[in-house]
């Protein structure tokens, strides 16, 4: 099983995370220089959605979503082995 409580993913100095005692929807929170945001994974379309942001600059969330893009198997799979059915 995932240890979700440590960032399973790094997106240069930023953490992502699934929170085990979490809830649907399907999301994930980035974390990092101070600031949180958080995306929905929009199981099964794939689409990454902000649904909040404390701190970031729009060029930073950007940069962030590109990433979790990247990245999505591997983010629903993180997911699912947390939380099942996303």
């Amino acid at each position: 099983m995932l240890n979700s409580c440590q960032p399973f993913l790094r997106l240069d100095a930023l953490g992502v995370t699934i929170y085990p005692n979490d809830h649907r929807p399907a999301h994930l929170r980035t974390i990092g220089q101070g600031h949180e945001a958080v995306f929905e994974l929009n199981c099964p379309q794939g689409a990454v959605t902000l649904r909040e942001n404390y701190g970031f600059s729009r060029r930073d969330l950007a940069a962030i979503e590109r990433g979790l893009l990247q990245n999505l198997a591997a983010l629903l799979s993180a997911w699912e082995k947390i939380h099942g059915t996303a």
